[in-house]
């Protein structure tokens, strides 16, 4: 009896033994959380978010090439020296500083600052309804200007136009794309690891950035200028 109680003891000092040591390895040689592997479901939203990019720019770059064709066809029209609206000039500043809190959200949630980024996303949203509003009124008085008199289907200034109001179509629907990733971000979705929408949001509007350069710079060399 004596003896099988010495034994017990002993297996019980080895386990304790044996616990120690395995605890002291965990301290010293701690298992870092490595980043969670794509999923398919995360592959097909890549894959479909890049391809969504490509037809647009597509899209575009064939409509502009087709609005420098009819401009160059009409370059001794006197519609052709219309100027552009001085709201452009703002509305782009508005573009690029939405452009760049997009950015800073997407480099925030990396971070796991949740305040920060639904801030950012807030606050990308306001500007970009700012800029809509901007782009409306510069049409506008496009619209009631003499260059459209005769009509709006007439003239460079007519397709300058449809051009401006695809591209506000287009930062629409990028705006109603932040209200949605806004919300999710204010309901913690989003964190160091699943963050791609907030990332395609910054890649969209990126690309509704340069666009809108390109289109601008266009518009400047087909006609007036800007009248300042």
């Amino acid at each position: 009896m004596h003896l099988l109680r010495s034994s017990q003891g002993f297996v019980k000092k080895v386990w304790l033994i044996r616990g120690n040591c395995h605890c002291f390895n965990l301290k010293m040689n701690p298992i870092q959380k490595q980043p969670r592997k794509l999923l398919p479901s995360d592959l097909r939203q890549h894959l479909g978010g890049y391809l969504f990019l490509i037809s647009l720019f597509i899209f575009f770059l064939s409509s502009i090439l087709l609005y420098g064709i009819y401009a160059y066809s009409r370059r001794n029209d006197a519609q052709s020296d219309t100027p552009l609206p001085s709201s452009f000039l703002v509305s782009t500043i508005c573009l690029i500083a939405i452009s760049g809190l997009v950015h800073a959200a997407s480099r925030m949630v990396r971070r796991d600052r949740y305040r920060a980024t639904s801030i950012l996303l807030f606050s990308s949203s306001v500007t970009a309804v700012g800029f809509i509003w901007m782009q409306c009124q510069a049409m506008y008085g496009m619209l009631d200007g003499p260059a459209l008199a005769e009509g709006t289907s007439k003239g460079v200034a007519g397709m300058l136009i449809v051009l401006a109001f695809l591209h506000a179509l287009h930062v629409a629907g990028g705006v109603i794309a932040l209200a949605i990733v806004s919300f999710h971000s204010m309901k913690g979705r989003y964190d160091h690891e699943r963050h791609w929408p907030v990332d395609f949001a910054a890649q969209y509007w990126h690309f509704l950035d340069v666009i809108w350069l390109f289109m601008l710079a266009v518009f400047w060399t087909t006609t007036g200028g800007f009248g300042l």
